[in-house]
């Protein structure tokens, strides 16, 4: 997916010192490289039962809404602490630069939905595996993740051990 890749902007030492961040907006404000992004990830699941996308907090947000608009899923979206208005189930995860945590409305899955986990990127694991917990907790069958671009280096893949995961762009 180089074509991709080439959209990809690096950004040193954000959110702080040490830390290569991966910045999608580039790609995102190019139509034809957004289309081929979510068409790829759509081609990957399309006649696949899946009931629900949760698109994790913030940039899970654009490519799980688009995502779930091709496949005819619903989008559940996986927040920060406190931006959800009703009751939440919550999780708490470490990040490569520190520790978080993210809420889903405790209404958002029924038992047994299928459903995919959509995100820009897996570095370490962590905040997939916390969406994991979550859908988990609800009861709902989690069937794999999907991610823009993966940081193999950092080998988040180990926190997902039982779920398939594609990656469209691995660093």
């Amino acid at each position: 997916m180089s074509d991709l890749k080439k959209l990809i902007r690096d950004v040193p030492d954000f959110p702080k010192p040490g830390i290569l961040f991966r910045d999608i907006t580039p790609l995102l404000k190019e139509p034809s490289a957004f289309r081929l992004a979510v068409d790829r990830i759509v081609e990957r699941y399309r006649g696949e039962e899946i009931d629900q996308i949760l698109g994790i907090e913030s940039r899970g947000f654009i490519l799980g809404s688009a995502v779930a608009y091709q496949l005819g899923a619903g989008l559940v979206p996986v927040r920060k602490p406190g931006k959800l208005p009703a009751a939440t189930l919550r999780m708490n995860y470490m990040l490569e630069y520190g520790q978080d945590a993210l809420e889903m409305h405790a209404d958002a899955l029924k038992i047994g939905q299928r459903v995919r986990v959509v995100d820009d990127l897996l570095a370490t694991g962590g905040t997939a595996n916390a969406t994991v917990a979550l859908a988990r907790q609800a009861e709902a069958k989690v069937v794999g993740c999907a991610f823009l671009v993966e940081l193999e280096a950092l080998r988040g893949r180990e926190k997902l051990p039982d779920l398939p995961i594609f990656s469209l762009v691995t660093y």
